[in-house]
């Protein structure tokens, strides 16, 4: 017996702490002006906390006016559940939101926009079927699809998050952004819509009006106004070329490409890539600088001429009449049938001409050709002529491995299947070739001297010799051509100078581009669809039918609806 009057006073005390608690939230409520207000409705049903408004609603918290066709009004709770032309506004921003159904949150600030949103700030517009908005924060959060329109571009993603204060909009999930110069796809973007950037992360896709693409790896970012683009791990491709760089600007309006770590440079139409640490090049003028490091590739049907040096400089655009590649410093050259090296290089685009400076040495097959300068032609990808100027020294190996010379003013070689066929010394010519006896034994060394001389091979042996009017010669036993007796002055064998492809590689090892790379434009569209008028209004009547029966229990919890 002596426990009924705990027990009453217990729930005595608990009734008054819920009285009080309630009194508590309706006094700061109050107090912080966050009481939803009716202003207007045609007609008001309903009582205890529970209010039914229909016709011509309008509504208010603090600065926040609403209007909607009619609402269910949870006083107790501070909260409204709005129907039919939803407009909320405020009078202290630009930012109103239109929907079919709304919830909002008083005590909060929190606006739940469900059906044809249309969120508005000045001239950026969101449009989705769901959409949080905290009126406090001014914030905005759209979930399950949507669409952002400014004057200059059209964003769709499955989930944005704009920061009306900040004016960024955060877009993740299927992120298509499109302007009237491109389209780009991603999955992460952070679009200011004042100053119009877009900065992206992760994998990042571009195809521009004209069809050029632009694809970057680890994101990007772009000024839409200036049009100025920063792509990391980035490719740049046209019709006539293709760009790529660890970290790569390009100014469209200018058509400039500026590249940092591994940039590589193609021209489709002269099938040459360059490679380098650094580069740039400016697409009007077919003009290109790479340096450290510098590596050239001249594609050919069935070979490759590779290339090598400190800094490269390309010149090739239609409306030049010299068109040219520039090397300096630590110039190494490999091909199938040929290797070289020299100072400095110049590559004449128009008749595949190659000019090597300051003490140039080229092999070929087993012969080895050095000078003060020389020049090549390349014909149907194989060497067809070379001729050597001042100081010219041709030395050539036989079968027993000894040397046969030939030196002079210049000389011109002439190949045939990219071997050396013939060879004319012009000037103080002097030859020495051993004579051999059944290319097993040798008889001795012809020393001559004569103003040209000209000379034949067949697979890069000498087998005739042609000189000019009065030469002068003496043959030299075996026995007596001695230490020096089988050299000519200036002669040496350069064989350890020539580079390989092992020498290529170690000057720069390419990772080539996977032509199957992911890209975002190979995943078919997905259809971001807005319900039809139909639609929408068979949604109304189902929330009216749901209406009517919570009428009948006025504290009944609303229907649950989509939420992030």
């Amino acid at each position: 017996m002596k426990s009924i009057p705990v027990f009453f006073l217990f729930c005595s005390l608990f009734l008054l702490s819920l009285h009080s608690l309630q009194g508590q939230q309706r006094g700061r409520a109050n107090a912080q002006g966050n009481t939803l207000e009716i202003l207007q409705a045609d007609s008001l049903k309903g009582a205890d906390g529970f209010e039914r408004l229909i016709g011509s609603v309008r509504m208010k918290n603090q600065s926040t006016l609403i209007t909607c066709d009619s609402a269910h009004f949870f006083r107790m709770e501070n909260r409204a559940e709005l129907f039919g032309r939803v407009f909320i506004e405020d009078e202290q921003d630009s930012v109103t939101t239109r929907s079919a159904y709304a919830e909002y949150d008083g005590n909060i600030k929190l606006a739940k926009l469900r059906t044809n949103v249309v969120f508005s700030n000045l001239e950026t517009t969101v449009y989705t079927d769901y959409l949080n908005y905290d009126r406090a924060g001014n914030i905005a959060t759209y979930f399950n699809g949507g669409r952002v329109v400014d004057s200059t571009n059209v964003l769709t993603s499955q989930r944005g998050r704009y920061e009306v204060n900040q004016e960024r909009i955060t877009f993740t999930d299927e992120v298509v952004l499109v302007n009237p110069d491109y389209t780009m796809k991603t999955n992460y973007l952070v679009y200011l819509t004042v100053p119009k950037t877009a900065e992206t992360k992760g994998l990042t896709n571009l195809v521009s009006k004209d069809g050029n693409t632009l694809d970057a790896e680890k994101g990007s970012f772009y000024d839409t106004q200036a049009k100025s683009f920063r792509f990391f791990d980035g490719v740049v491709e046209t019709e006539n070329s293709r760009v790529k760089a660890g970290e790569l600007i390009y100014r469209e309006n200018e058509a400039y490409y500026e590249g940092l770590q591994d940039v590589r440079v193609l021209n489709k139409e002269r099938q040459v890539e360059i490679f380098g640490d650094r580069g740039q090049y400016w697409e009007d003028r077919g003009y290109s600088q790479v340096y450290g490091n510098a590596l050239v590739r001249r594609y050919f049907e069935a070979d490759t001429l590779f290339l090598t040096a400190d800094t490269l400089i390309s010149q090739d655009h239609e409306s030049d009449s010299l068109k040219y590649l520039l090397a300096f410093s630590s110039i190494q050259l490999v091909k199938q049938d040929m290797a070289g090296i020299a100072d400095s290089l110049s590559y004449n685009y128009a008749d595949s001409t190659i000019q090597l400076f300051k003490d140039p040495v080229i092999w070929n097959q087993k012969s080895q050709i050095t000078a003060d300068s020389m020049t090549f032609f390349i014909e149907n990808e194989q060497i067809k002529e070379l001729f050597v100027k001042n100081n010219a020294f041709a030395v050539m190996s036989d079968t027993l491995l000894n040397f046969n010379q030939m030196k002079g003013r210049s000389m011109t070689g002439f190949f045939t299947d990219g071997q050396l066929s013939r060879l004319d010394i012009d000037g103080n010519g002097e030859s020495l070739y051993y004579a051999l006896e059944g290319d097993t034994l040798v008889q001795g060394v012809n020393k001559t001297l004569s103003a040209t001389i000209r000379m034949g091979f067949e697979d890069g042996q000498l087998t005739k010799v042609n000189y000019g009017v009065k030469p002068e010669g003496k043959f030299i036993p075996v026995q007596d051509i001695g230490e020096d007796g089988g050299k000519l002055e200036g002669f040496v064998w350069r064989a350890e100078e020539k580079p390989t492809m092992e020498t290529i590689l170690a000057w720069r090892s390419v990772i080539e581009i996977d032509p199957d790379a992911k890209n975002l434009f190979d995943v078919p569209d997905a259809e971001i669809r807005m319900p039809s008028d139909e639609e929408i209004q068979k949604s109304l009547e189902k929330w009216k039918a749901n209406a009517k029966k919570r009428t009948l229990v006025p504290l009944q919890k609303s229907q649950n609806l989509p939420n992030e």
